[in-house]
């Protein structure tokens, strides 16, 4: 296996890890490895477009309607001046 080394950690997010480490009932290394994993999860996996995922986010509770993907459109800046 590999090893990281972190250098010119600050001591207080040193202090938060090892509090969320105790919360978690593991050492702060173990807790380190637990976030690095679940933050590179889902790397290179395809991510759904925001329609998608507002579909996804609302499924169930009423939305009926397709929310079409808007890729390609040109930007139009709303006008707060009317």
């Amino acid at each position: 296996m590999a090893q990281l080394v972190v250098r010119n950690l600050e001591d207080d997010v040193k202090a938060k890890l090892q509090r969320r480490a105790r919360l978690h009932g593991r050492s702060t290394e173990e807790e380190v490895r637990d976030i690095l994993r679940d933050a590179v999860k889902d790397e290179g996996a395809a991510q759904p477009g925001l329609g998608t995922q507002i579909a996804e986010l609302f499924a169930g509770i009423g939305l009926d309607e397709d929310i079409p993907e808007q890729r390609g459109q040109p930007v139009r800046f709303p006008d707060f001046k009317s």
